[in-house]
């Protein structure tokens, strides 16, 4: 079901409808109702696979569970019996076994995504060395991926993983896990909420805020001018660009480009803005996923602000883990005697990066485009963090004010263009396309009119129409450094001015974004 489609809306009334007629205490079975038939009107079969991940996660981190309180039991029992050798040896047997079940659960559900989303690219590679000697590696393997696994499958993971390092107790009904994974606002684009963050505000009852109510109805326009109107009617123009790159002036492919970066961040931040609203709505507040991300310094801040709940499970369930493990941490150790403390300060966590963002590659795409991508962002990240202290000498020498508005205003310029560059690699096709999009910017020849820098100048109202939206974007995110713009509108505005503001946007979505998403398919994100 099309997020921007009058059935998402039927079926989004329906569903408040319901969830505040019922009885409170059986809201949560509504909502997990609702998300099992927006999924299966999306993909019925992947209901299958979304029910093994969640029942095998349910099953493990309740098993998880009773080990460690049967080893404390245990403890407790024979605390004056044991010596401490026996004491640690208990904990050990406990620990080994409760890691070995996350394991467990955790390679199944891999093994599911990978079977979904790498085997196609296994196989690829698999024919391209056989080829070397000869032989070749048929594919025939049909599939249609499950809707949101990637999604899905991160967030019970990140539960199971927090179950096993008692972050959270392990939930006894297999349903209400059920409604965690699939819950149908965040399935197919996220955020990946943590189960402590959502858990407890799926299960609770909520009333009628009248006030959350309208906010969350204004975030949900906000959200469809900036998928329909931005993010739709530049998506032609994109698309044409990068399938016929060659054909343009590296000017126009330049502006493809930025196009593109307005375009993915309307699509993305739309989508998070039409669920958090609509979840606002509900009295459920959604993890937020963007804070004004085309404001950083560098490339390390903007994968903070950027999609920040994939970041922040990166970060829990991977990098840290990696970072502080033992075999890193001694690594780093005999790097500090032999090549000296800065060298051992930095590796365990370069290597920790380097495995997260080849890993980010990949989860985004199976593709040497997207593990490429992934290694470009992490080497930026890793050389900043080398370079840090030189940098920072060098700037002082040179009497750079880092608090200056120039110097900051020159930061952000340079990293838009550096997670442009980086950004579009994967979306023309293969590596090889993109980096012949890359050389086409800079070797291509310059466009002899303006027809030839804007492609569709045909449709002077679009430009315009984008135009103004993107800057509307860009004033929005320089007052949400303030707050909440609503809050703030609420504030300042008097109510027929608001109720003018978000009429007008409703208008601009149906005559501008309605004929603009009629040919278009779902959300960039969405193929994730």
């Amino acid at each position: 079901m099309s997020i921007i489609s009058v059935g998402f809306i039927l079926f989004a009334i329906g569903l408040l409808i319901v969830y505040y007629l019922v009885p409170k205490k059986a809201q949560w079975w509504v909502l997990l109702a609702a998300s099992l038939l927006f999924y299966a009107l999306g993909n019925w079969r992947g209901l299958i696979y979304l029910a093994v991940t969640s029942v095998s996660a349910w099953g493990a981190a309740l098993l998880i569970e009773r080990d460690a309180a049967e080893r404390r039991a245990y403890l407790k029992e024979h605390k004056s019996e044991l010596s401490k050798e026996e004491k640690s040896a208990v904990k050990s047997r406990g620990r080994s076994r409760r890691r070995a079940l996350m394991a467990l659960c955790m390679a199944l559900s891999f093994l599911i995504l990978a079977w979904f989303k790498y085997i196609h690219f296994l196989l690829a590679q698999a024919n391209a060395v056989a080829g070397l000697f000869g032989g070749q590696v048929k594919d025939t393997i049909t599939l249609i991926v499950p809707l949101g696994i990637s999604f899905y499958t991160f967030q019970t993971m990140g539960y199971v993983a927090d179950v096993y390092w008692e972050r959270v107790e392990a939930q006894k009904n297999p349903l209400k896990l059920l409604l965690f994974t699939s819950f149908f606002p965040q399935i197919t684009q996220g955020p990946i909420s943590t189960y402590s963050d959502l858990a407890g505000q799926l299960f609770a009852p909520h009333s009628l805020d009248d006030r959350a109510f309208v906010h969350g109805a204004e975030r949900m326009i906000w959200g469809f001018f900036k998928k329909m109107v931005i993010a739709n009617i530049l998506s032609p123009y994109v698309a044409d660009v990068f399938a016929n790159y060659s054909g343009y002036a590296g000017a126009a492919v330049l502006l493809g480009a930025f196009c593109y970066s307005a375009q993915i961040y309307a699509d993305f931040s739309g989508y998070m803005d039409i669920m958090c609203g609509y979840c606002q709505m509900l009295g459920i507040r959604l993890t937020e996923n963007f804070e004004r991300p085309y404001f950083s310094k560098s490339v390390a801040e903007y994968w903070r602000r950027w999609h920040i709940s994939l970041g922040a499970w990166f970060k829990a369930y991977l990098y840290y883990p990696l970072a502080v493990s033992k075999w890193n941490q001694k690594l780093g150790r005999n790097a500090k005697r032999k090549l000296g403390k800065p060298f051992g300060d930095y590796l365990p966590a370069t290597l920790a990066l380097i495995v997260v963002w080849l890993t980010t590659g990949l989860w985004h795409g199976a593709s040497w485009a997207y593990i490429v991508w992934g290694g470009l962002n992490g080497v930026f990240i890793i050389v900043s963090m080398w370079m840090e202290k030189p940098f920072g000498a060098l700037k002082g020498k040179l009497g750079i004010n880092e608090s200056a508005w120039l110097w900051r205003a020159f930061q952000v310029l340079r990293t838009f263009l550096l997670v442009t560059f980086i950004k579009v690699l994967p979306e023309v096709g293969t590596l090889r396309d993109g980096l012949g999009l890359w050389a086409r910017i800079f070797r291509g020849p310059p466009p002899r009119s303006l027809g030839e820098l804007i492609p569709f100048m045909d449709k002077p109202e679009n430009v315009i129409c984008v135009l103004l939206g993107v800057i509307l974007m860009f004033i929005v995110s320089l007052v949400q450094r303030r707050g909440s713009v609503r809050l703030q509108m609420e504030q300042r505005l008097p109510y027929w001015l608001r109720l003018t503001i978000f009429a007008v946007l409703f208008f601009v979505i149906v005559y501008f974004g309605v004929p603009a998403s009629g040919g278009l398919g779902g959300f960039l994100y969405a193929q994730f």
